[in-house]
């Protein structure tokens, strides 16, 4: 579903790549996680995914699609929630929804029933109709969330998602995730919490000043770890170890 060839990107101004020759890919139908340390690559990478910014090395195809040469098809595949919120504040919530939804050419009636069935989940049925900049943090987030899962795209990124989500928030989007792969789609997961991590995805990606070090699955990770934990693996991996 999504194949990324030898990423490099540098920015300018400096001389060392924030990601090198990275290649994965992530298959139809599970959660893949995605993780490291601050300054890892981890942003870079997803703001590459998602065309936020250019690279000069590699390509990116998405269900077949290429990004350097359809742009367009490929950003159609593509829902983003981002680790900070990037919305209409001036729109009210539902205004917002309808502007990605016709960016989208999401149907009058797919937008009604999706759109009804997600105000539920996340408890925006009367916030949706107040201005945006009205919001809470949270509420925001849910809000980037729908914006984001209302075209079905075959491909979701998440980028620390769960940011400032109430418990029942947090736990509905974990099922929306699931749900999403189940139909065949990905979902491509960026986290600190590794706990999370380590519950939901079915493989994961560990990266490491701007490497990725390791792709397994949860069950090779418990395998070849002796039922190591996601965290003792990732601290073992990237020299994060404490002292002992």
């Amino acid at each position: 579903m999504l194949q990324i060839n030898n990423l490099t990107k540098t920015y300018a101004g400096s001389s060392k790549p924030s990601v090198e020759n990275l290649s994965l890919e992530v298959y139809d139908g599970e959660i893949f996680g995605f993780i490291g340390p601050n300054g890892a690559g981890k942003s870079t990478t997803i703001k590459c995914i998602t065309s936020i910014i250019s690279f000069g090395e590699g390509s990116i195809v998405a269900d077949g699609i290429s990004l350097k040469e359809n742009p367009i098809e490929f950003k159609k595949q593509i829902g983003y929630v981002s680790d900070d919120h990037v919305l209409y504040e001036g729109l009210t919530g539902l205004e917002y929804i309808n502007f990605i939804c016709d960016v989208f050419n999401v149907s009058s009636a797919q937008r009604e029933e999706r759109l009804q069935r997600f105000l539920e989940m996340f408890s925006l049925e009367e916030a949706v109709k107040n201005q945006i900049s009205s919001y809470s943090h949270g509420m925001k987030q849910k809000l980037n969330i729908i914006g984001a899962l209302i075209h079905e795209p075959k491909i979701w990124i998440l980028d620390e998602p769960m940011t400032g989500l109430d418990p029942k928030s947090a736990y509905n989007l974990k099922i929306l995730m699931r749900e999403h792969a189940d139909k065949g789609n990905c979902v491509f997961f960026s986290s600190h919490v590794l706990e999370v991590v380590e519950k939901i995805c079915d493989r994961i990606g560990i990266i490491d000043d701007g490497h990725l070090i390791t792709t397994c699955s949860i069950a090779q990770l418990r395998e070849r770890n002796h039922d190591s934990s996601l965290e003792e693996l990732f601290l073992k991996l990237t020299d994060d170890a404490p002292a002992v």
